[in-house]
């Protein structure tokens, strides 16, 4: 009797579904162990029915019990909604595939919204025998009149499912659309994309409106954005020698990427100008600003350590020459030692006393003006040229800064007499001027507030390698498409989408 009571298939789908139940209450499971529980359940309850002879996909006729009728068509509605659910899993299992993250998931929302939807209409036709042919005439009927209700919010979320299959933007890209709005990616819904803006609002663009709008992605095919720079120069020099310059201050730049090169192109020359026009990369487009800026300093002071001057707006006349001033008419020296920004509260005499101490130096391109580990005998400050900063890791040789005119090095040495933590060699040929040590430190002992000043530029020096050098040891997570990796995330996936 027991046997019987246990064969009976009721019994048997009772158990596996209170199994089921169970398994899903009790425990936390990751896509692919979902995936694996649904696809055993579902296994397991095709053997039953189909054992007891009872087709979950076809109408079976009327077993004149009306409980085993009722019987029959709960466990064909089951096996239904088990086979919904295993799909649904494999759809949320390709998101960790993907790597899709939450905001981006309309596209499966739709897909399980069908697959729900043809469910239904399985077992309507399947299980109670109701004619599908009749009810999708009415449904049809019913969608029509909802559809012209709703035409504005459908627009709205074919629109929606047209981009996420067409995939113009990820969460995360920085977008510019055709009238100006441009912002990140930070949620895409079923009826609008959310921008953030440089001014952290948040910028709600319909789908419609998205579909249809011109789409520059900023952050595609990869995280660089180019920058470009429009000078005019004044023609006192050479249209070859005023590209030298040009590309003296590129090479000169921390914030832009040296891969792929940039590039200086000559863009008009005529009697009141030439044109030039800086082309570069950076990282990525939150660093466009810092870069911009960086340049526009370069620009200025690599233009006044070869004597180039800018030139008038076109249409706009030159302003007259001023009278040389006090300031001017004094030699480079006293000029140079006028713009560095630690002795700016010397006076004059004083700026002359240490301009009259300064020893002129010149090195040629790639040469070691410092070794790693050597002391700097003075405070050396770059009158022209390019000076790169780097430090020995491991094997290779890392480039942690360069240094550009009015830029100095050596303040380690001088407040510690400790040697030079990182090389000083030369990129470009170099003109500078140092105050050696044994004039430097009488000031010094007279004046405690220049220490500090030298000390805080050390601290600043020190700082930004720390930084850099953090940087260079760190790996960064790379997000990774091969199938390999995909086949490993399938066993590794810890994410409850």
């Amino acid at each position: 009797m027991a046997y019987e009571v246990l064969y009976d298939y009721r019994i048997q789908l009772f158990g596996l579904v209170a199994l089921r139940i169970a398994t899903r209450v009790f425990g936390r499971a990751t896509p692919p162990i979902k995936l694996a529980l649904n696809a055993s359940f579902f296994s397991a309850l095709t053997a039953v029915l189909l054992y007891h002879q009872i087709v979950p996909y076809e109408a079976s006729p009327s077993p004149g019990s009306r409980v085993a009728g009722a019987s029959q068509a709960i466990g064909k509605s089951i096996w239904w909604i088990s086979g919904s659910m295993l799909l649904v899993s494999l759809i949320r299992l390709f998101l960790v595939f993907e790597r899709t993250p939450r905001e981006g998931r309309l596209l499966q929302d739709v897909l399980v919204g069908l697959i729900f939807g043809g469910t239904f209409l399985s077992i309507a036709s399947n299980v109670f025998n109701i004619p599908v042919g009749t009810l999708i005439a009415t449904s049809g009927v019913f969608a029509i009149v909802l559809g012209l209700a709703l035409q504005n919010t459908l627009a709205d979320v074919f629109s929606g499912v047209a981009l996420n299959l067409g995939k113009p933007y990820r969460i995360g890209d920085w977008v510019v659309l055709d009238d100006g709005t441009q912002g990140r990616v930070v949620e895409t819904n079923w009826r609008a994309t959310h921008l953030l803006n440089g001014a952290n609002d948040l910028v709600v663009v319909p789908n419609s409106a998205l579909a249809k709008a011109r789409i520059v992605n900023q952050s595609s095919p990869d995280e660089t954005h180019g920058i470009t720079l429009k000078l005019r120069m004044r023609p006192t020099h050479s249209p070859a020698t005023i590209e030298d310059v040009m590309r003296t201050v590129l090479w000169s730049s921390n914030h832009i990427l040296k891969h792929p090169e940039p590039s200086v192109r000559i863009t008009a020359l005529d009697a009141t100008a030439v044109e030039v026009e800086l082309a570069c990369r950076v990282g990525d487009i939150t660093r466009t600003v810092d870069a911009k800026n960086e340049l526009f300093d370069l620009v200025f002071r690599h233009a006044r350590a070869s004597n180039l001057a800018m030139a008038s707006t076109a249409g706009f006349p030159e302003y007259l020459p001023t009278p040389i001033t006090e300031t001017q008419s004094r030699g480079t020296p006293w000029r140079l030692v006028n713009s560095i920004a630690i002795f700016a509260a010397l006076s004059d005499d004083e700026k002359e006393k240490v301009a009259e101490t300064l020893v002129r130096r010149v090195f040629d391109k790639d040469t070691m003006v410092v070794a790693e580990g050597e002391i700097c005998h003075g405070l050396f400050i770059v009158r022209s040229g390019v000076v790169v900063v780097e430090r020995q890791l491991a094997e290779k040789v890392v480039e942690l800064t360069r240094l550009a005119p009015h830029d100095c090095f050596g303040e380690r040495s001088i407040l510690s007499g400790l040697p030079e933590t990182a090389s000083k060699r030369t990129l470009t040929p170099v003109v500078g001027y140092e105050i050696p040590s044994e004039v430097l430190r009488p000031i010094l002992t007279e004046k405690p507030w220049l220490r500090d000043q030298l000390r805080a530029l050390s601290h600043r020096h020190t700082e930004h390698d720390h930084h850099v050098m953090a940087e260079l040891v760190k790996t960064p997570r790379q997000q990774t498409y091969s199938f390999a990796d995909r086949i490993r995330h399938l066993f590794d996936a810890s994410e409850d989408y």
